[in-house]
């Protein structure tokens, strides 16, 4: 059974501390092809995730 405690701090942690240049850097340095698509997975979930609220509050 996998600790969701554990998973869910990462993901707080992620979605609250990763800014496009961290995510960008991520993928520049990832040391695998899996790795670096991996963050640019993530680091599009949050542009597309910024977008959304962008839309949401009628600035985009």
């Amino acid at each position: 059974m996998c600790d969701i405690k554990a998973y869910e701090n990462l993901y707080d942690k992620m979605i609250n501390t990763l800014s496009p240049a961290d995510t960008l850097q991520l993928m520049v340095q990832a040391e695998t092809e899996e790795q670096r698509n991996f963050y640019r997975i993530v680091g599009n979930y949050l542009l597309q995730k910024g977008q959304k609220s962008l839309i949401e509050r009628n600035i985009f």
